[in-house]
């Protein structure tokens, strides 16, 4: 059970269980400065134009093919 639980994800994309949470651990860092970004954007609309979306763009390439 723990092994199914903690090892299945990972290993579907070719991953340890440690590399997987750097991996996840990076992205959510990177999520999180790109909310930041679109946070300052909201108030102060000329700061950080494309940030957020260039972010997002480049995260979801990013993990598009993992795994395959």
């Amino acid at each position: 059970m723990i092994d199914r639980l903690f090892l299945d994800h990972p290993r579907s994309v070719d991953e340890t269980y440690l590399e997987h949470a750097a991996f996840a651990g990076k992205f959510s860092l990177t999520l999180f400065g790109a909310a930041f970004a679109a946070l300052v954007h909201a108030v102060l609309p000329f700061a950080f134009e494309k940030t957020a979306s260039t972010t997002v763009a480049a995260l979801y390439a990013r993990t598009q093919n993992r795994g395959k």
